[in-house]
């Protein structure tokens, strides 16, 4: 009697999640939703900016429609299950939202205040360029030493970890959903919880600095009987911070580590310790690092260029001094989006008011004319927010890709989709904020910096202490910059503290950072997840309360 061999087991079609190659923008249902959700993203960041002054990461929000678009029982909608969709989605509408308010309309808003109405368009077309050459930027330098993708980055890891918990449910969703709700409610009162949740999620040394920083700024006046805010004594400890992050980044691009290590006889091992996850692993060496920021500082230079001819700027300075408008032009980007990407990198907080500021003191101090400084201004302050919120939005795509296999080439074509997601919502926000500027500006509705950039322009200096101060108080920000070292940024973020006055934010942020510390001295390694989870809803609860304050205005 013949035997039959049994039939193999039957193999269910791969879901959303286990497809070979990563989802494209360019499929036609998600490219659709990637635009609809870029238009609200740049509606919200528009009237956010201009009636409050406050900005909003909508990454989680465009992440939640994501998820209930992929919950419709339609056949066709079922791929938006997918958690690399939604990430796309996520990716979108957030570079949408810091598009249109922190770069394009706030960059325009500086000649427009000053009374130069006539260079707000020459101004609108160089915001965007510097607006794409900062995203490119980081999307060629993230996974380096200067960027590594294991670093804090903590908005990214709060959207990764809404997605994920949306996707498998569970303890990780009610965990996550209870700190999303407290974060809302905190919102709701007017106390920054956000503030709590980066402190669960990011370096502790550097947001230690930050909590100081952000203590002494809101008590100042009572301990010391001044506002350490209104004397550029941050901005000086900024100054000398930067200077040496800067320094500390041209050392990594010198590549001497690497250059040590390759010299250094490789050690003798008793046994094969097995293989490292390699989503740990630097995706970009010293080198290509050294090229992304080298080809960085010349799209800017090409950029202030398209700038200066198109503002005119031809007629009114000596080639001389034109040359040396754009090369500074370029530089002061540079060094702009990578102070405020190592901040935001530590502590989600990007101090790019400030260090717009600093150099806008700085062209002040040299001499640069009025009106190609407001340009200068305005094409700096439109790098660094882009900066930042690609390096949240690759954060969130690396933890979602992590545990793909073959991981390098699903990572970088994850990467390059995150990066062409952006740029179509860098595309969106340029045609909302071109076509309602006039509205909003007519009404008088402009966002507060660029008012300041521009009252500063109009009053010069005016105190010849400033750049004395600015000088005095740049020497410790150096020093605590070169103690904390690159990885912990903490000059950098003890000057970001100092330039924020956010009421009680101190408290939360230093008491988190005790919970923290205590919490996993009793649970052990455990307690990371559980309080990755509570950061990400403390973090996803407030950014959709500052979503929703657009209902309020």
């Amino acid at each position: 009697m013949a035997h039959h061999a049994p039939a193999p087991p039957r193999v269910p079609p791969p879901g959303p999640d286990e497809e070979s190659a990563h989802p494209r923008v360019l499929e036609p249902l998600l490219l659709v939703i990637l635009v609809v959700l870029s238009a609200v993203g740049a509606v919200i960041g528009i009237d956010l900016v201009a009636k409050l002054g406050i900005s909003a990461n909508t990454s989680v929000v465009g992440a939640l429609v994501a998820m209930l678009i992929g919950r419709i029982p339609l056949n066709f909608l079922r791929r938006m299950r997918s958690v690399h969709r939604q990430n796309l989605a996520q990716s979108a509408i957030s570079a949408a939202t810091f598009a249109s308010a922190n770069a394009l309309l706030t960059s325009v808003a500086v000649p427009y205040v000053f009374g130069r109405k006539d260079l707000v368009w020459p101004m609108l077309a160089g915001a965007f360029i510097g607006l794409v050459v900062d995203a490119w930027v980081l999307y060629r330098a993230f996974g380096s030493r200067l960027l590594p993708a294991d670093a804090a980055w903590p908005p990214g890891t709060a959207a990764a970890e809404t997605i994920k918990a949306g996707d498998r449910g569970g303890r990780r969703a009610l965990i996550l959903a209870g700190g999303t709700v407290v974060g809302l409610a905190g919102t709701l009162v007017s106390l920054p919880l956000s503030a709590a949740g980066v402190a669960f999620l990011g370096n502790v040394w550097a947001l230690m600095m930050f909590g100081v920083g952000l203590f002494f700024r809101q008590y100042s006046p009572d301990l010391f009987h001044t506002d350490l805010g209104a004397g550029y004594i941050p901005h000086g400890m900024m100054v000398g911070a930067g200077i040496v992050a800067l320094g500390q980044a041209v050392h990594l691009l010198i590549g001497r580590r690497a250059r040590a290590r390759q010299s250094a006889p490789a050690p003798v091992v008793a046994s094969v310790a097995p293989p490292a996850d390699p989503a740990t692993a630097y995706t970009v060496d010293e080198r290509g690092l050294r090229r992304a920021l080298i080809r960085g500082y010349v799209l800017f230079t090409a950029g202030a260029a398209v700038l200066a001819v198109l503002g005119g700027l031809l007629g009114d300075m000596s080639v001389p001094g034109l040359i040396g408008w754009v090369l500074f032009a370029a530089f002061a980007a540079l060094v702009h989006e990578l102070i405020v990407g190592l901040a935001a990198m530590q502590s989600g907080w990007f101090p790019s008011f400030a260090v717009t500021l600093i150099f806008l003191i700085l062209g002040l101090a040299i001499g640069i004319p009025s009106v190609p400084l407001a340009l200068l201004i305005g094409y700096v302050s439109a790098t660094g927010p882009a900066f930042a919120d690609m390096g949240y939005d690759l954060k969130a795509g690396w933890l979602l890709r992590r545990e793909h296999r073959p991981w390098d080439p699903y990572e970088r074509e994850g990467r390059r989709q995150q990066f062409l997601a952006a740029l179509i919502g860098f595309a969106v926000a340029l045609v909302v904020v071109a076509v309602v500027w006039r509205s909003y500006f007519g009404q008088g509705l402009i966002p507060p910096v660029a008012k300041v950039y521009a009252d500063t322009l109009r009053s010069g200096l005016g105190d010849p202490h400033t750049v004395r101060t600015m000088l005095i108080w740049a020497v410790p920000g150096a020093v605590i910059q070169l103690l904390g070292g690159t990885r912990r940024q903490m000059g950098v973020m003890l000057a970001t503290g100092l330039l924020i006055l956010t009421p009680q934010a101190c408290w939360l942020v230093l008491g988190a950072l005790a919970v923290r510390v205590g919490y996993r001295k009793w649970r052990g390694p455990a307690a990371d997840e559980e309080l990755n989870l509570v950061g990400a809803g403390l973090i996803a609860g407030s950014s959709l309360g500052d979503s929703a304050q657009i209902l309020k205005t």
